[in-house]
């Protein structure tokens, strides 16, 4: 029994031999007819009828092993037309099969293909880049955004591990870092923010539609410029490649809050809803009520709606040249509302001031980009990008309750503020690249960039209510109560990169590494003024009853010359005003060298000359002030890459950068909301940081990674937005200890739970990625006041925190199922789920503990359909758990809420056309 079992085995390793050896090969090199039949990678190549694929390397080189027979193999790539080509494979035999692949007239939504990077949208491509790069980043295309029904850049980045975006706010944290930490570029060009209150453009203004790729750098390289912590966030413009194609697309969304009081849905008059606005300033506003807008809000039908409109066109010029034309449009508008707790209490509990809050909001973006790259021939390439983005918010809210500076027993208090901001954004790029020699290259690219950020007329009125009488009276305990507001912000920027790089080669003439020199030089100027009008209110007037909705029956001409009130401002019709000047001239150099087969470094030291100044002339310092800082900054920075096999790799990166404070954080400048005023601070100084990362990465398959990192960040002098001690509790940023630190681990996996053999799709694929990290900061109240001459004094409750808008663990997960049922139709649905724990809002002084936003997960749904190879219907379903966002006061005692709502479902149905 034992000898017969012998043979058996010896048999049946003979045969697997036998079989194996009888195997032919199939290969060849696919390339792309459209450019000059240069490699084509990452396409695709199937065996009709079969499973068995394999995609493209970089080099467009393909090989498959398969038994003796006839075959049909189909070449494939996104955006590209199918071929198929018969094949015989004899046993022991190689048969070449060279395919071209071309646009021709084959169309699909949100595809267009980049010249240097082919594929980037494609999943498969970004991981096979990330796979092969030595550097430590993550990219996220447009075939992922589509699938996970991403509509807009912010929504995209707090996808990727370690990545939240902050509720109610645009601001996103890298690592537990938030917006003075990170940096945003759009084709590796600066991009300047729109909002005067922050570093970096609000993401949620880039449509996803106007996207190739984006790309979140989270280690530091000699080429990025040196104000970088958390991680820069790069988006890469779409550049169609094709014969030519035109699409439409329409939809439509609603919020079930918003819905829910559509019968009462109240917005202030003024702004149309276009988003577009010409008013400002009036004539003689301080000798006369002469103001544009009334005061009494309209009736609005809370459906929001969508349409764009997309064209590309690619024309050969003479035997090598092409130009590739690509324009989109698009308008979309939304409505939201949300109720809840707002309030702010003691050490004790007790409330300071407490209201109950509605807000209703509308809000628009306006999108257009135009681009046109020319390629003169294989070795130069030339590419011009224009970007005009219009977004608009307009809100209104109602606070009631109390404060404890408007006391009455008799009547409560209602504040009523209507708010209109408008943002534009406009980007001018040209970007070339040229092959000069087999060994030089030379890229290069320059930008000028003007954003223009408007808030037209703001409205405040306060109001005692008297429940026993229903009367309503004008509530004053100083001139400011009753106020309308206007500022506008202009900044204009202008960039340059350049790079030189020089190939270097072994004694085989194969590349082994580069040395590339280079300078970037980034120029801006901000202008911001801002006038505030304030309403006097006499006692008769005081004494007056008043409708809430109806307030014009009170502010007008009539009232105004009778004396019911008068109107003054800071300094007559001068505005208040800041300005800020920022120049930064860098220069850098970069080694890399791959020193064994598996062994690669990117070696990088940048300097950097940065000088700033701000002026300013508030009602804080009516004489006017200046401040500037001039600075010189070396950063290193190293990255090295092992390849533990074919598909692990081991990475590890440090380096050191710095973080600049901004314009409005120096100005003495003074913005006040209705719960909370911020103060700017002149004597604020850049942080020195020092970051470590440490990467095990696995690629099972094309389309699968598993990834865990090590990270840490060392601040020193970490800046902070803190309250002050003063008699209103101002919030002021400061540089509150000498160190700070944040240490985390983040995990990824995407994996493919099973996939069923077939000629079309059918797979169901599973995505997760989660960061845990812990953040500590030193608190020095004595630091502070040195720094400020005693200007700024704080108390805090703790001496140290973590910080500001950092959580404990971020979570992501999706789980998507695709299915093609022909070649030109199929349906795409992903459950996407989103979780950050806890995380602290704002350090507790005066005995008052942390604000902390409490843990909240958010689900959605999105289903994506291709009826036909034209036309295609999408739905979507946001925030399905609808959880509480929940907001703590910490205090010894136990936790006080201090802020509470539910934003409510939103469902989304889209159809897109394709001539």
């Amino acid at each position: 029994m034992k000898f017969n079992l012998r043979f058996l085995f010896i048999a049946l390793f003979i045969c697997t031999i036998s079989i194996a050896q009888n195997k032919g090969t199939i290969s060849g090199v696919l390339t792309d007819k459209d450019m000059n039949n240069d490699p084509l990678p990452f396409a695709n190549v199937l065996i009709k009828g079969t499973n068995i694929n394999v995609n493209s390397d970089v080099d467009g080189k393909y090989s498959l092993n398969v038994n003796p027979g006839n075959y049909t193999l189909v070449f494939s790539f996104l955006g590209y037309e199918s071929v198929e080509a018969p094949v015989a494979v004899k046993a022991n035999e190689t048969v070449v099969i060279n395919q071209a692949l071309s646009s021709g007239s084959y169309t699909l939504k949100d595809v267009v293909v980049q010249a240097t990077a082919v594929s980037k949208q494609k999943e498969t491509a970004l991981l096979l880049e990330q796979k092969n790069a030595v550097d430590i980043k993550q990219t996220i295309g447009a075939q992922e955004l589509s699938r996970k029904g991403v509509s807009d850049v912010a929504a995209a980045v707090a996808k990727t591990s370690g990545v939240s975006k902050q509720e109610g706010s645009n601001s996103v944290y890298v690592r537990g870092l938030g917006d003075r930490y990170n940096s945003t570029s759009m084709n590796g060009l600066p991009i300047p923010s729109n909002d005067p209150q922050r570093k970096n453009i609000a993401l949620d203004l880039f449509s996803t539609d106007i996207v190739e790729y984006i790309s979140i750098d989270k280690s530091y390289g000699a080429k990025m410029y040196g104000d970088f912590a958390g991680g820069n966030v790069d988006i890469v413009s779409k550049d169609y490649r094709g014969k030519g194609m035109f699409e439409i697309s329409l939809g439509s969304k609603v919020n079930t809050n918003a819905v829910s009081n559509s019968s009462d849905f109240l917005l202030q008059q003024g702004p149309n809803k276009s988003g577009f606005v010409s008013y400002g300033v009036p004539n003689n506003p301080l000798t006369s009520f002469s103001f544009e807008n009334s005061l009494n809000p309209k009736k609005e039908s809370p459906f929001g709606g969508n349409f764009s409109l997309k064209a590309g066109k690619t024309f050969n010029i003479g035997e090598e040249g092409k130009l590739s034309l690509f324009a989109t449009a698009g308008f979309g508008n939304g409505y939201e509302y949300r109720e809840g707790l707002t309030q702010s209490v003691n050490a004790q509990g007790a409330s300071l001031k407490s209201f109950q809050q509605e807000k209703f909001t509308y809000n628009t973006n306006t999108t257009g980009m135009f681009n046109a790259n020319y390629r003169l021939n294989k070795n130069h390439k030339i590419g011009y990008n224009f970007l005009y983005v219009n977004s608009s918010e307009q809100t209104r809210d109602t606070y009631s309750g109390s404060d404890r500076d408007f006391d009455n027993s008799d009547a409560s208090l209602l504040v009523q503020r209507g708010t209109f901001t408008q943002n534009t954004v406009i980007i001018n790029q040209l970007l070339g690249n040229n092959k000069i020699t087999d060994k030089i290259n030379l890229d290069w690219g320059v930008s000028y960039n003007t954003v223009k950020g408007d808030m037209p007329d703001r409205t405040q009125n306060k109001m005692f209510y008297n429940p026993t009488t229903d009367v309503y009276t004008l509530a004053q305990r100083t001139t400011t109560d009753n106020q309308r507001y206007f500022q506008n912000l202009t900044e204009n920027e202008a960039a340059a990169n350049l790079a030189l790089s020089y190939k270097l080669g072994d004694k085989d003439g194969e590349p082994k590494g580069k040395i590339t020199v280079g300078y970037n030089g980034r120029f801006k100027k901000r202008d911001f003024e801002a006038i505030q009008f304030n309403f006097n209110i006499s006692q008769t007037g005081q004494n007056t009853s008043v409708d809430p909705n109806n307030l014009d029956a009170f502010f007008n001409q009539a009232n105004y010359q009778s004396g019911l009130f008068s109107t003054a401002a800071f300094a007559g019709m001068a505005p208040q005003t800041y300005d800020g000047k920022q120049d930064i001239h860098a220069g850098f150099g970069n080694f890399e060298y791959k020193f064994t087969d598996k062994l690669s470094t990117v070696i990088g030291l940048r300097y950097e000359r940065i000088s700033q100044t701000v002026n300013w002339r508030t009602q804080l310092d009516a004489g006017g002030g200046t401040n500037t800082f001039e600075r010189n900054e070396f950063l290193p920075s190293a990255i090295l890459k092992y390849e533990l096999n074919e598909k692990q790799n081991l990475r590890f990166a440090l380096s050191k950068t710095y973080t600049l404070p901004q314009f409005k954080e120096r100005a003495l400048f003074i913005y006040e909301d209705v719960m909370e005023s911020v103060i700017g601070n002149p004597s604020l100084y850049p942080s020195q940081n020092y970051n470590l990362d440490l990467k095990w990465e696995m690629f099972p398959k094309s389309d699968e990674l598993f990834s865990v990192t090590a990270f840490g960040k060392y601040i020193m002098d970490p800046i902070n937005q803190i309250i002050i001690a003063s008699s209103t509790n101002d919030i002021s940023f400061v540089n509150i200890g000498d160190t700070g630190y944040a240490y985390g681990v983040e995990l990824e996996a995407r994996k493919n739970i099973f996939e069923i053999e077939g000629e079309y799709t059918n797979k169901l694929s599973f995505g997760f990625n989660a960061s845990l990290m812990k953040t500590h900061q030193d608190i020095d109240a004595e630091k502070v006041r040195n720094e400020t001459d005693g200007r700024l004094n704080i108390n805090t409750t703790d001496s140290s925190s973590g910080f500001t808008g950092a959580s404990d663990l971020i979570l992501n997960a999706d789980l998507s199922y695709a299915k093609n049922f022909t070649t030109d139709s199929g349906i795409t649905a992903t459950l996407a789920y989103n979780h950050y724990s806890d995380k602290l809002y704002a350090i507790g002084n005066e005995g008052k503990g942390n604000l902390v936003d409490k843990a909240m997960g958010t689900l959605d749904l999105i289903l994506k359909t291709k009826l036909t190879k034209s036309f295609g219907i999408d739905f979507g379903a946001r925030n399905l758990l609808n959880p509480e966002f929940k907001r703590v006061q910490e205090n010894a005692g136990g936790d006080v809420l201090v802020f509470n709502y539910k934003k409510g479902l939103t469902f989304g149905l889209g159809m897109n056309y394709q001539f």
